[in-house]
């Protein structure tokens, strides 16, 4: 079955073949699932909002143009509905405790508390981040998608994606920088 290109796999559904459909979820689940967690820092939230996203996807394959990658149309999908669930949604927190980490066997145990910190503190910065400057910043950074993609996946000209990672990138140094100054972890900016 992996033989069929996404197209192919797409035109079979739209033919009737609905077991079919289980092939795309097989190769995008992982990637879907990533960036909705990336989104919304918790693992059940995620699970759920990837199946809806797959059903999403599903009752509109005949809404893809085969022009673009399927990757960023699935992508979008994803980023489009996680920004309407939490339109929805008071945004929550994660508990410090909830948050995983790998201590490297060389590390000393302050070296590890401030990377701990660092890590947290960053992760907590880029959540706060307005969802038009975290989006392209997550899918840049975090998903290692280019401009063009990030253009393509919410639907904003190339010159907007640029200069809103440009500004989030600014916005979060300002923010690294703050927290340096009122007697937090020093981050070398």
């Amino acid at each position: 079955m992996s033989a069929y290109t996404d197209y192919e796999v797409i035109q079979a559904c739209l033919a009737g073949d609905r077991d079919i459909f289980a092939e795309l979820v097989k190769r995008y689940k992982n990637l879907v699932y990533s960036v909705i967690l990336r989104m919304v820092n918790d693992r059940e939230e995620a699970n759920d909002l990837a199946q809806d996203v797959f059903i999403k996807m599903y009752k509109n394959l005949d809404k893809y143009y085969p022009e673009y990658k399927f990757s960023t149309w699935v992508i979008r999908i994803a980023t489009n509905h996680v920004i309407d669930y939490r339109r929805k949604k008071k945004p929550e927190t994660a508990p410090i405790e909830d948050l995983e980490f790998s201590l490297s066997s060389e590390e000393s145990p302050e070296g590890a508390y401030i990377r701990r910190e660092r890590k947290a503190e960053l992760k907590k910065i880029v959540e706060d981040l307005p969802d038009m400057y975290k989006i392209p910043i997550v899918l840049y950074h975090e998903q290692g998608l280019s401009y063009q993609e990030i253009s393509e996946i919410i639907n904003e000209p190339l010159s907007k994606v640029k200069n809103r990672i440009f500004r989030g990138r600014r916005m979060l140094k300002e923010s690294l920088l703050n927290l340096s100054e009122k007697g937090s972890v020093s981050y070398g900016l």
